[in-house]
């Protein structure tokens, strides 16, 4: 019986609420390796991450397993959350 076998690489973009520059170039590195590790806890590798003070742009590799939409609410919620308990920005991150 034949096996099938996919690999999707995804470029996903999001941006802050209303686009506020709110990912400040001090705090970048630190978000993204969150971003980062969160991917990977959903078995979702990612290749490259990279993005502006109101938007990020993540390619990363689809676990089949799993949905666009189910991967990305889990990103955003996740590290949004992680924004706001670590108080690296003042105002309150969406």
């Amino acid at each position: 019986m034949p096996h099938s076998y996919n690999k999707l690489w995804t470029h996903a973009i999001w941006a802050t609420k209303d686009r506020y520059p709110l990912i400040l170039p001090e705090i970048e590195s630190i978000l993204y390796g969150y971003i980062t590790e969160q991917f990977k806890s959903l078995d979702c590798p990612v290749s490259i991450i990279n993005g502006m003070n109101d938007h990020i742009h993540c390619l990363f590799l689809l676990n089949p397993q799993k949905s666009i939409s189910e991967i990305i609410k889990q990103i955003k919620g996740s590290s949004s959350h992680f924004l706001n308990q670590s108080d690296l920005i003042k105002e309150k991150f969406s």
